[in-house]
């Protein structure tokens, strides 16, 4: 099936879930009634992001905190310190019990969901309870197969209720993934470090560096004389551990507990997330409790299906994607059966899209934001084994101008979207320019376009009064100028690639 879509404009004058800006937000918004993956991907390679049915997209020049767009490369991720103590911390626990005392290593929670589309809540929930996709399913349909018989191709079957009894193969698209570009910025004294020059370091660490100079130069082979005898033969130097070698640790026969993590589909609900949905619910309800400060009344179960269940991704079983297949999934945390925490995931042609997570807040000693992390970044490069192109870990917005949402900067290498030309800039690039301005081109080529924007809007396609037509038939049957500039505006926002893929729906 395309991609559906309402454009709902530009919404501004907000509250900010970031800063607590009264009236700071701005945002251009859509319904997707359904929507493919390989749309999703193109759309969030364009600073796009979802959450329920609603995606948005932040107004990044007049929005009061810019949300960039970030990715972690992860085929070349390589654990921090603090990262990899998460991890051990986790190990002991599972192994011996043993639980961590002082302070815990963990990132600062995001935003509500809610909150992060603060001002649009209203009219998500009116939106959830107007456009059912059922209403438009057999006239989108027909439409579907008369435009396809007007192209002499077959009709598609429709898909299997079953996920694992799809067997057609559906096609991905030939988009690419967004360039990634090398951009020189010069620092300014002041104005943080010197990315240019190497790192500071610690006094102890140059007080080793000048003993060893000083051995070297009692023996050109390296060693003080007699040294080398009792060190016995040189050893290769050690490699580091990799992230699957520190997270799949094994553990004792007789360790205190077992962790389990299981991905299931959430949207459509396959068997085992309906029977584990009323389980996760009372997770999210306590974190949100808890976490977030809300009455034990606010967090309803309807909310929760509509920002965390429900998703507009029609699943993609192709005989040479994942397993487990794309789409939207909730990846459980079981310890020792019962759930403790859930990332809610988009598995898509090129990445992992991290959504949102929860968690039971009696754990929150095992630093379960950063542990999911980087399980998540594990699960990409698994991923990765079955589908080469799906190799980059999505984690939503990074937001610089808000110190305490800083933290996904720390997983490397990592790479910003350039709002203006959307390619792909290393994130140490950015920093120096992010600190003189919350609103940067991260792309320093002044010559450097939008490579996919939108050169043809007629060519856009519209679902309108059971008809697909293109929009330059559909523009000469229509008299408001302000639906002209509305639908030339989603047209610059989504790029002529998915404005010619997906349906405009105007009633």
């Amino acid at each position: 099936m395309a991609s559906v879509v309402e454009y709902k404009g530009l919404r501004a004058g907000y509250r900010c879930g970031y800063c607590g800006a009264d009236d700071g937000k701005a945002s251009c918004g859509m319904w997707a009634h359904s929507m493919t993956v390989q749309d999703y991907q193109d759309l969030v390679d364009r600073g796009w992001r979802r959450s329920g049915k609603y995606v948005y997209k932040p107004v990044m020049n007049q929005t009061c905190c810019p949300q960039y767009t970030i990715r972690c490369r992860s085929l070349q991720f390589q654990p921090s310190k603090s990262q990899k103590k998460v991890l051990k911390k986790m190990l002991k626990f599972l192994a011996k019990g043993e639980v961590s005392k002082g302070h815990c290593e963990d990132e600062p929670m995001e935003p509500i969901l809610e909150d992060a589309v603060a001002g649009d809540v209203a009219l998500i929930n009116k939106l959830d309870v107007q456009c059912d996709l059922k209403k438009l399913g057999d006239t989108l349909k027909e439409s579907l197969e008369r435009e396809e018989k007007k192209k002499g191709k077959p009709a598609k079957k429709e898909d299997a209720k079953e996920v694992t009894q799809s067997q057609e193969r559906e096609e991905l698209g030939s988009g690419e993934p967004s360039r990634s570009v090398e951009v020189r910025a010069t620092p300014q004294p002041g104005k943080g470090a010197d990315l240019s020059k190497p790192p500071c370091r610690k006094a102890k660490e140059i007080r080793k560096e000048r003993k060893r100079l000083k051995l070297m130069q009692q023996n050109p082979a390296g060693e003080p004389l007699g040294v080398q005898a009792q060190r016995g033969p040189k050893t290769e130097p050690q490699q580091p551990r990799s992230l699957e070698e520190l997270i799949f640790e094994s553990l004792p026969e007789n360790a205190s507990h077992k962790l389990e993590v299981r991905v299931v589909r959430s949207s459509p609900p396959s068997s085992q997330f309906k029977a584990t949905m009323l389980e996760s619910y009372q997770v999210y309800k306590r974190y949100q409790m808890v976490i977030h400060n809300h009455s034990p009344d606010e967090p309803t179960v309807s909310q929760f299906t509509g920002f965390l269940c429900t998703s507009p991704l029609e699943p993609e079983n192709p005989p040479n994607g994942p397993d487990c297949g794309y789409g939207s999934f909730h990846q459980q945390y079981w310890l020792d059966g019962k759930i403790i925490a859930v990332g809610v995931i988009d598995i898509l042609p090129y990445c992992v899209s991290s959504v949102y997570l929860y968690y039971d807040p009696d754990y929150s000693f095992l630093s379960l934001g950063v542990y999911s992390a980087l399980r998540e970044i594990a699960f990409t490069r698994q991923l990765h084994e079955k589908v080469p192109q799906l190799s980059y870990y999505y984690m939503g917005f990074y937001i610089h101008s808000c110190p305490k949402m800083r933290y996904k900067g720390h997983y490397r290498p990592s790479d910003l979207l350039c709002p203006e030309t959307y390619v792909w800039v290393p994130i140490e690039q950015c920093l120096p320019s992010l600190e003189n301005s919350k609103y940067c081109r991260f792309n320093q080529d002044p010559e450097a376009a939008d490579e996919g924007r939108s050169k043809d809007p007629d060519r856009l396609r519209v679902f309108h009064k059971k008809a697909i037509v293109p929009y330059g038939v559909y523009r000469r049957q229509q008299q408001d100028p302000g639906e002209e500039a509305a639908v030339r505006q989603y047209a610059s926002l989504v790029g002529q690639a998915c404005a010619e893929r997906m349906l405009l729906l105007r009633s």
